[in-house]
């Protein structure tokens, strides 16, 4: 098998990374875009001694999980990986991933991973989007238009609004679909594109660092209706961005604050060195539970609302926290599950890394009238030690919420060292999550209770996974 071979092949299972399996004469090949049960034809992009990789060129048979998918960018567009599947499949295979990583990389055997929590809105999930301005990347269809002499070169068929190319920092998929926020949320995608190309006004280029648009973000409240327009540009120009607001009440009256962040770094990372509010208060409020979040421009808050309060009861249902217990929450961000547990346990003590996410907390139980909960800043290999130095109260209940690396290793064993009576670990990469779980069940210290994936993310790869942990003296 050499790159370039087109063979066929039957896919037999889900990958991770939205990858799926076939296998041809012993010889393990990732198929991108096949769905297990699928007879395709594929051609060969990259031939290894112990694998291959091939992207997929014709369905013979297509598989009964495979689905028609509704975006018409699918494919292209890297927003989505499995759109082409059908649900109930997504959050089985989903469920497979945790299994295999608590099995190969855990070390855990006889280990039952629940059904992944599923989300009843599949589509239209997200509370936030950050669509990119940039130069256009070109389908087949213009590709061919302009092979022909028939695809105009200008400026209007280079300008792009939408989602980079997977793989591609410097192209963007202009999208006047999209099927992630919200049917509000493309109309003002629609319009902010109409006003830049009428006005004739240019993109950011990072190579030159010129030209106006950088990024557009846009936030939506499930809960309380708030939209947010963020409109992240090079320069301050008044001139811009006061007819544009304008423009955008008129078209989308519910919009409820606009704001202009405004940055000369490089980096295409959408945060303003500066903020300018151009209408209403520059932030709007969400609420998970029985709190409310007020929500900044630049603030972190989980993307998918409804599936975060479904994500937060589940760990709550798995501490089996009790009136007088004292919770660390670790890496505690904006306090979200701080706050979220705070009215069922004696104490919360929340420690993270990120000072401006430390303050955001702060001010999250002020605003919610939350005087439980207390969010020390620091690096949690050394704050959990000096935690008993300076005489904070042990911890009943751990819950912990890493970044995908996972905990460090010395973390882990703090966390072991500590002896809480249950942990609580949250996660959105198994497999850094099944490593740390080896370490804390190390010596026979701690027992795996409970395992329950939530979708947080639907038709991608993403999972998030809950795993709850008693002490080995505990009774089962």
């Amino acid at each position: 098998m050499k790159r370039g071979d087109v063979i066929e092949v039957t896919i037999d299972s889900a990958a991770f990374e939205g990858k799926s399996v076939a296998r041809v004469e012993g010889l393990v090949v990732f198929v991108h875009g096949g769905v297990p049960g699928d007879r395709a034809s594929v051609r060969v992009t990259a031939s290894k001694k112990n694998f291959a990789e091939a992207n997929l060129v014709a369905i013979i048979r297509p598989s009964s999980l495979r689905t028609s998918p509704r975006c018409q960018y699918f494919g292209v567009c890297g927003g989505c990986t499995w759109q082409h599947v059908d649900y109930a499949a997504q959050l089985e295979f989903k469920r497979r991933h945790v299994l295999d990583a608590m099995e190969r990389i855990g070390g855990f055997t006889d280990i039952n991973v629940q059904p992944a929590c599923g989300a009843d809105e599949p589509f239209y999930y997200r509370n936030k989007m950050e669509f990119s301005f940039g130069e256009r990347w070109l389908t087949g269809d213009e590709m061919t238009a302009r092979g022909t002499g028939g695809g105009p070169a200008d400026a209007a068929s280079r300008f792009a609004l939408g989602l980079h190319i997977p793989g591609r920092y410097d192209k963007v998929l202009d999208l006047k679909e999209c099927w992630l926020q919200s049917e509000t949320s493309v109309r003002i995608v629609n319009e902010v594109r109409a006003f830049s190309l009428e006005g004739k006004i240019p993109v950011y280029e990072t190579e030159s660092h010129t030209g106006y648009f950088r990024n557009l973000v846009i936030r939506e409240s499930r809960r309380t209706g708030e939209r947010m327009v963020n409109v992240v540009t090079r320069d301050d120009r008044p001139d811009i961005m006061s007819p544009l607001t304008e423009r955008l009440l008129i078209a989308v009256p519910s919009i409820t604050t606009i704001v202009n962040n405004i940055t000369q770094r490089k980096s295409q990372v959408a945060l303003g060195e500066s903020e300018k509010v151009y209408h209403g208060s520059g932030t709007i409020t969400e609420r998970i539970g029985n709190r409310t979040y007020r929500i900044s421009a630049n603030s972190f808050f989980q993307t998918n609302t409804i599936q975060a309060e479904r994500l937060y009861d589940t760990a709550r249902l798995m501490a089996r926290m009790r009136p007088d217990d004292v919770v660390y929450d670790l890496y505690s961000g904006t306090g979200t599950i701080a706050l979220h547990i705070a009215d069922g346990v004696r104490e919360v003590l929340g420690i993270e890394a990120v000072e401006g996410a430390v303050e955001d907390a702060k001010k999250n139980a002020a605003f919610n009238g939350v005087t439980n909960c207390t969010f020390l800043l620091g690096d949690l290999k050394e704050t959990l030690v000096g935690s008993r130095q300076k005489g904070i109260p042990p911890p009943d209940v751990v819950i912990t919420d890493p970044p995908r690396a996972g905990m460090h290793e010395k973390v882990a064993k703090e966390v072991r060292a500590l002896s809480p009576r249950r942990i609580v670990y949250i996660s959105c990469n198994p497999s850094t999550q099944a490593r740390d779980l080896k370490i804390l069940c190390d010596g026979g210290g701690y027992r795996i209770e409970e395992v329950r994936p939530v979708d947080m993310f639907p038709h991608t790869y993403h999972i998030e996974n809950i795993v709850s942990l008693a002490a080995a003296s505990s009774p089962p």
